[in-house]
């Protein structure tokens, strides 16, 4: 039986993305065998990540999904900085980081708490960032001791999508299973 890998994700607008490309210019000294930088179409922010599901259940969390963005009326995502990620732990990614969101925070635990009382399976949430490059743990010896980079930027947020995440050598690559408008 195949199965698909899913999260929920929020989609950027393209001159946000651009914007976050451009970003790596600040470090094109540094081998790019050691830091995988993403392109603009794989930047977003994760809400959910799934995991791999079958195909009825991968309809059944369109559906939720939909029923929850009926819930949840469009809002602000204010991002502040690019730093290195995760914080609290040995960073492995550079990442924008957003102000803390009660719209975002109550959006990414309805998802949660729903998907996970209709399906059973226990989900993870996690932090809201936009990953920008990801990197091994030895490449730190090679990079500044932190970073904090100011990136000032709203972003609109009017609606979410199930996300199919399929791993290649090259990285993964995305595609909207269904885009779910914000308080329709």
């Amino acid at each position: 039986m195949t199965k698909r890998r899913l999260f929920i994700a929020i989609n950027l607008p393209d001159a946000i993305k651009k914007k976050l490309v451009e970003y790596k210019y600040n470090y094109s000294q540094l081998d790019s065998k050691s830091i995988r930088w993403l392109g603009w179409f794989n930047l977003h922010i994760t809400l959910l990540f799934i995991g791999y599901v079958t195909d009825d259940e991968m309809y059944e969390i369109c559906n939720l999904v939909k029923e929850i963005g009926k819930k949840h009326e469009p809002f602000l995502i204010k991002f502040e900085k690019i730093i290195f990620g995760p914080p609290d732990k040995t960073p492995r990614m550079f990442w924008a980081q957003g102000e803390k969101s009660q719209e975002l925070a109550d959006l990414q635990g309805d998802l949660k708490d729903t998907i996970q009382q209709r399906t059973g399976y226990k989900y993870k949430a996690i932090r809201p960032h936009i990953t920008l490059a990801r990197f091994p743990v030895p490449t730190l010896k090679f990079l500044p001791k932190e970073i904090d980079d100011p990136f000032e930027y709203e972003i609109l947020v009017d609606s979410i999508e199930v996300m199919q995440s399929v791993l290649r050598r090259t990285g993964a690559e995305y595609t909207i299973l269904e885009s779910v408008e914000l308080g329709e």
